[in-house]
């Protein structure tokens, strides 16, 4: 078990809420994505830990745990429970990752997900007000092991690389090269690709360069470019 979950299990005393945010509503839903999809035992313990509640408006926060995506402001959302699940998955499968990257911060919940499964992750998010949030739950939270940073997205940050793993939660048209090249030797990368139909993709980067593998269908908001 990493210091993080440690620290995010720790916190769940204090934060387990009542009623539809209550553990039990939790379990419940880790329990329905076990039904829907292989994915890894790791992430979904790790799920069945974190409240997700605290990551979006209280007004929201009665459908937490049902298995839908739900806005956070911003033209942003916080994505479905088992997108997160098949990524984090997705990611993880291969040998282990010291270091991560991660596109989009967002709400900050996918980046909860990845601080319990590997000892560092750099987050980028390019609207300053949706990381300032962010950064006071994970460290409300306990999670003391993400660098968050206000930055362009789609150029990385490669000062702090090269990763183990990228994913990417949002959607570029075509992947920015900038990515897969901070990618370490035998680094994966998950990212939705595409505009108007977007595919999940794996780029692994191996000694003969990178090979890809499809995932199926994405939904997610466009990458943008730049930083608000």
């Amino acid at each position: 078990m990493s210091d993080a979950l440690r620290h995010t299990a720790g916190a769940r005393q204090d934060s387990a809420g009542i009623g539809m945010t209550s553990q039990r509503t939790r379990d419940r839903l880790i329990d329905a994505l076990e039904q829907m999809a292989q994915l890894d035992p790791r992430v979904l313990e790790v799920m069945r830990q974190i409240p997700r509640h605290l990551f979006m408006d209280e007004a929201l926060a009665s459908r937490a745990y049902e298995n839908v995506s739900l806005p956070i402001g911003h033209g942003q959302t916080i994505s479905h429970p088992l997108t997160v699940a098949r990524m984090t998955s997705a990611l993880l499968q291969g040998p282990p990752m010291r270091r991560v990257l991660e596109i989009g911060t967002g709400s900050g919940y996918q980046t909860a997900v990845l601080a319990a499964l590997v000892p560092e992750v750099v987050s980028i998010e390019r609207i300053a007000a949706l990381a300032g949030r962010a950064r006071r739950v994970l460290r409300d939270i306990g999670v003391r092991n993400v660098a968050l940073v206000v930055g362009d997205g789609s150029r990385g940050l490669p000062d702090k690389g090269p990763y183990d793993g990228i994913l990417v939660t949002a959607a570029p048209a075509i992947l920015p090269s900038a990515l897969a090249e901070q990618l370490a030797d035998g680094g994966r990368l998950v990212a939705p690709v595409g505009d108007r139909e977007q595919v999940l993709r794996r780029l692994t980067h191996t000694a003969t360069g990178l090979t890809e593998e499809r995932l199926g269908d994405a939904n997610f908001v466009p990458l943008r470019r730049g930083r608000c």
